[in-house]
């Protein structure tokens, strides 16, 4: 072993000088370049300075040591294939740190900046990021490839077929992200919009992603319309902003139910008497009830035991001042009926009671029996109100708009109440409040009540 060391230590020692020397050069050029690169980035004050100072500055001195350590095995004796080898493995070596730093650093500096972009949705900055790291896996790949000498036509091959294999599958994504950028740029829809599309979808836009529109309908529901086909259908959008209200108003609806009682009247004294006994939800069938079911016909019947006088008994005197009570006028069932009552006791204490029913032709008193239901729609401002009456049923309109009336005791509907305490609007409540019911259907009223508030927040 001496013997050898004695005859080789030139070979051996010229390697290692040129190592050495390098790591010295290695060492002191690091100093020199990065303290350069600090005074620069202060002057120009660079925001991905740190970033790149950071990412860079370990790996700077191990490329320094792969350099050194590839010219050593150039000057020594090793063998031409042995050169060859070690040359490879250090070159290899090489690649792979060069391609994990700057893959780093590029993602680095990619997060840095699109985080700064102002736009209306946050980029996908993992999307990017991932593709910018396969960008650089594959040309390192690539390159250790042509170092091994090995061929990369069927690498390249592969890598064109699955990229257009990408493409084609990922094709409505690429889509939605220029699309998405489309939006973003031309700052056509923002958050905090109402839009309708020509879809009927409508409500207002709750988020915007590089994916999606995001869209919070009135009853409550998510709606997520692809930016692609957002862009190529027709939007209309509103960006007045509207009062909140203090409470959202919930819009209820109610079915009814029909129950014979087994009573009946043949003539105008039971027909009073009768009445003195029954629950409040007869009367109300035979009046408020009776008047939804026959919202259509004109002139609309007042009430039934109106339009029993009429047509079976035959009193047309006492017909028309049983018509002519105002069934919306009293705030409950029992002064209701009380006045039905008052006015055929008047008749019969003039005239008695002359006229019977004939038999199958009786009154018959019929309960209604009511169950109250929560829609799915609720209001948080005038716009989101007037898109939901848009939808709801007419039972629900009828609930809010005259069985509020007894409800409350307060002579007034639900929309009245709610824009007058939940949004301070008193004008529209005063408009919606005097509205006369004999002179409209439900769906008139419908049309009217949307009419004025479609006015007001124009």
């Amino acid at each position: 072993m001496t013997e050898w060391l004695t005859n080789n230590w030139l070979s051996l020692a010229v390697p290692f000088i040129v190592l050495l020397a390098f790591i010295v050069v290695a060492v002191w050029a690091r100093r020199i370049f990065y303290n350069y690169l600090d005074r620069l980035f202060v002057k120009i004050k660079w925001e991905g300075s740190e970033v790149l100072l950071q990412t860079t500055k370990a790996p700077f001195f191990q490329w320094c040591l792969l350099i050194g350590a590839y010219a050593a095995i150039l000057v020594s004796t090793l063998s031409p294939q042995s050169k060859v080898l070690a040359g490879r493995i250090i070159g290899s070596i090489f690649i792979i740190s060069l391609t994990w730093t700057f893959l780093s650093l590029a993602v680095k500096l990619l997060q840095l900046y699109l985080q700064k972009i102002k736009a209306p949705f946050p980029f996908p900055i993992a999307l990017i990021s991932n593709a910018v790291r396969i960008a650089f896996i594959v040309i390192g790949v690539l390159m250790l490839l042509d170092i091994w000498k090995a061929p990369t036509t069927p690498l390249i091959l592969a890598l064109t077929i699955g990229l257009l294999v990408a493409v084609l599958a990922s094709r409505n994504e690429i889509l939605n992200i220029f699309s998405g950028l489309q939006l973003a740029y031309g700052s056509l829809i923002k958050t905090g919009d109402y839009i309708k599309l020509e879809s009927g979808e409508e409500g207002y836009v709750s988020d915007v992603t590089w994916r999606n529109i995001q869209i919070k309908a009135p009853d409550g529901r998510l709606i997520l319309v692809p930016n692609s086909k957002f862009t190529k259908t027709t939007v209309t959008a509103y960006r007045k902003p509207l009062k909140k209200a203090t409470q959202p108003f919930h819009f209820h609806t109610r079915l009814h139910i029909k129950e014979l009682t087994g009573l009946k009247a043949k003539n105008l004294t039971e027909l009073a008497n009768i009445l003195k006994e029954v629950p409040d939800s007869v009367v109300y069938y035979h009046t408020h009830s009776f008047i939804e079911e026959y919202q259509y016909l004109i002139p609309q019947p007042a009430n039934e035991f109106a339009l029993w006088v009429s047509d079976v008994i035959g009193d047309e005197i006492l017909a028309e001042k049983l018509s002519n009570i105002d069934t919306f006028e009293f705030s409950t069932i029992g002064e209701l009926r009380e006045r039905i009552i008052a006015v055929i006791n008047d008749v019969l204490s003039k005239r008695g009671d002359e006229r019977t029913a004939f038999e199958g032709r009786e009154f018959h008193f019929i309960k209604s029996v009511s169950v109250v239901l929560t829609t799915p729609y609720m209001a948080h401002d005038l716009r989101e109100f007037v898109e939901a009456l848009r939808k709801v049923s007419i039972n629900s309109i009828y609930f809010h708009i005259f069985e509020s009336r007894l409800r409350l005791h307060r002579g007034v509907n639900d929309f009245s109440i709610w824009f007058q305490d939940g949004l301070d609007e008193r004008e529209l409540a005063d408009k919606i409040a005097v509205l006369d019911p004999y002179n409209y259907t439900i769906e008139d009223l419908r049309s009217i009540i949307i009419q004025l508030i479609e006015e007001r927040i124009k």
